[in-house]
C-alpha cells in the first residue's frame, strides 16, 4: 500500500518523462565486443524447414574454420554421436572491435525431430540448444509475428518478445518485419548486440525468419549527389537465410515452406529506393506459381496501405498488389510506420494487410489509416500470434501486456474458397495517442 501511495504520490508531481538512450551501455563501451565465447546465434528456417535449418553466431577471429554440432536430442547429458559441420566464416570490424561470424547449413534431416546443436568459438563451445523441424502439412502450427523492434531493444522490447513466448509457448517460427535496430551514430553494433540480448532463448530455440528495413540500409555519400541506399554489413552476416532470394536483393529476399504455410520475404527499402520493385514482383509471381501449402503470408517492410501521413509506397503496392490477389495470398505483414493497423484489399477481404510495431518508437496514425482501417491503435507495444490449425488460420494482436487487441479468422472452403470472420470477443478498447508530444518535443511521434 505505501508503494503504491508512493508511486500515486510521484505521478502527481506531473514531472515531464525524460526521454531514454537508444542503448543501455553508455557511447563508447565496448560490452558488445566479441569474445572467444560463441554468441548471437540465431536459427533460420532452410527453404524446407522439415529437413533443414541453418544457424549463424559470432566470435573472435578464430584460427580454425568454426564448427557446428548436432545430434538428436535425448535425455541423457551423454549426447552421444554428434555429426560436424564446417561453417563459413566472414570478418567485420566494427566499433566494438574485430569479429567473424559464421553460418553453418544443417540439412538432411526428419520432420519434426528435435535436434539438439551446438557452436564453436575460440577454445570454447555454445550451451547445447533445441531446434526442432517442421512436421507435416496437417500438424497445427503457431506463428510470432513481430513489427519493428528497432529503438530500445534490450530496455523495451525484450518485454515483448518474453511475453509473446509466454502466450505462444508453442510457437516454431518467428517472423520479424524489419527495422530490427535502428543504426548508425557510432553504436550499430552495440545496437545489434542488444537485438540479440533482447531476443534471449527464442533466436537460437525457433526458426527466427527476418525481413530488412529500411534502418537496415544506410546512406552512403549522404548529402551529396552521390548519395545512395547500402544495405548495412551487419544483415548479410547477422542471419543464414535460404539464398533463394530474387537476383536484384538476393541477400534480403527469401521464402521457404513450413509445414502447411509459405511464407514469402521482400525487401520494399530496395524496391522504393533503388528501382527493384517490378523484380521482385516478378519473382514473388515465380514463387508463388505452381503446387504450393494451402496458407501464403508475403512479408515487407513498408506498408502497402501507409498508416502515417506524408507516406508514398506506390510503387510498390502497384506492383506488388496484382500479384498478390491473383495467387490469393492470405496475409501481408509489415510494419514501419510505428503504428498499428488492419485493412482488407480493395479487391475483397484478402489479402488482410497489417502493420505493427514491437518497440517503444510510436509515430501518429494519419487520418487516412483512421478512416480506412479498422482496428488501430497509437502508443502501444504489440507482438501477434498467428495459429494455423487444419482448415482454420487464427490471428491475433496483443498488447506487451498480453492483453487481446485484434483477433480475425479465415477458414478454408473446397477448393481456393476462403471465408473471412471478425473476431470481436474479448478486445480492448482503441488506444490513441494521450500525449500531446514526444518525450523530445515531436508533435508527429507520441514516444521515442
Amino acid at each position: 500500500m505505501l508503494l503504491a501511495a508512493l508511486w500515486v504520490a510521484a505521478g502527481a508531481v506531473g514531472a515531464a518523462p525524460a526521454a531514454e538512450p537508444n542503448t543501455q551501455v553508455p557511447v563508447g563501451s565496448r560490452h558488445y565486443a566479441a569474445t572467444a565465447m560463441p554468441d548471437r546465434i540465431v536459427a533460420s528456417p532452410a527453404q524446407d524447414a522439415a529437413t533443414g535449418f541453418a544457424v549463424s553466431w559470432r566470435s573472435v577471429p578464430l584460427d580454425a574454420a568454426a564448427v557446428l554440432e548436432v545430434t538428436l536430442a535425448g535425455d541423457s547429458p551423454d549426447m552421444g554421436q554428434v555429426r560436424r559441420i564446417t561453417a563459413r566464416s566472414q570478418a567485420l570490424q566494427t566499433e566494438n572491435g574485430a569479429a567473424q561470424f559464421h553460418h553453418a547449413d544443417v540439412g538432411g534431416l526428419q520432420p519434426d525431430t528435435l535436434y539438439a546443436y551446438r557452436v564453436q568459438g575460440q577454445g570454447s563451445w555454445s550451451a547445447w540448444n533445441h531446434f526442432r523441424t517442421a512436421g507435416t502439412a496437417d500438424q497445427s502450427l503457431t506463428v510470432l509475428y513481430f513489427g519493428d523492434t528497432q529503438n530500445k531493444n534490450l530496455s523495451h522490447v525484450s518485454r515483448v518478445i518474453r511475453q509473446g513466448w509466454q502466450t505462444a509457448p508453442d510457437a516454431r517460427l518467428a517472423v520479424f518485419a524489419g527495422d530490427l535496430v535502428s543504426g548508425g551514430d557510432g553504436q550499430d553494433d552495440s545496437e545489434w548486440g542488444e537485438w540479440f540480448a533482447a531476443g534471449g532463448w527464442l533466436l537460437p530455440g525457433m526458426a527466427v525468419a527476418p525481413a530488412a528495413g529500411n534502418h537496415e540500409y544506410f546512406e552512403e555519400f549522404e548529402d551529396t549527389p552521390q548519395e545512395r541506399r547500402v544495405l548495412g554489413r551487419h544483415w548479410p552476416v547477422s542471419f543464414a537465410l535460404p539464398g533463394n532470394g530474387a537476383g536484384v536483393a538476393r541477400s534480403t529476399t527469401y521464402w521457404f515452406d513450413y509445414q502447411d504455410l509459405r511464407v514469402v520475404v521482400l525487401d520494399g527499402t530496395s524496391a522504393l529506393d533503388l528501382g527493384t520493385a517490378a523484380q521482385q514482383a516478378q519473382w514473388l509471381d515465380g514463387v508463388l506459381t505452381g503446387e504450393r501449402p494451402h496458407w501464403t503470408i508475403v512479408v515487407v517492410h513498408q506498408p502497402l496501405y501507409p498508416l502515417r501521413a506524408e507516406r508514398d509506397n506506390t510503387v510498390l503496392a502497384e506492383q506488388l498488389r496484382p500479384v498478390l490477389r491473383r495467387h490469393r495470398v492470405d496475409l501481408v505483414l509489415q510494419g514501419h510506420d510505428h503504428t498499428y493497423g488492419r485493412r482488407a484489399d480493395e479487391a475483397g477481404d484478402l489479402p488482410q494487410y497489417i502493420s505493427s510495431v514491437a518497440g517503444p518508437k510510436q509515430y501518429r496514425l494519419s487520418e487516412q489509416a483512421r478512416a480506412t482501417m479498422r482496428p488501430v491503435a497509437e502508443d502501444t507495444q504489440l507482438f501477434q500470434v498467428l495459429r494455423i490449425e487444419g482448415r482454420t488460420l487464427r490471428y491475433e494482436a496483443r498488447t506487451a501486456t498480453g492483453r487481446l487487441y485484434d483477433a480475425f479468422e479465415i477458414r478454408r472452403g473446397r477448393g481456393e474458397a476462403r471465408r473471412f470472420t471478425e473476431v470481436t470477443k474479448g478486445r480492448i478498447a482503441q488506444r490513441d495517442c494521450p500525449r500531446p508530444h514526444s518525450p523530445k518535443g515531436r508533435d508527429d511521434r507520441c514516444w521515442e
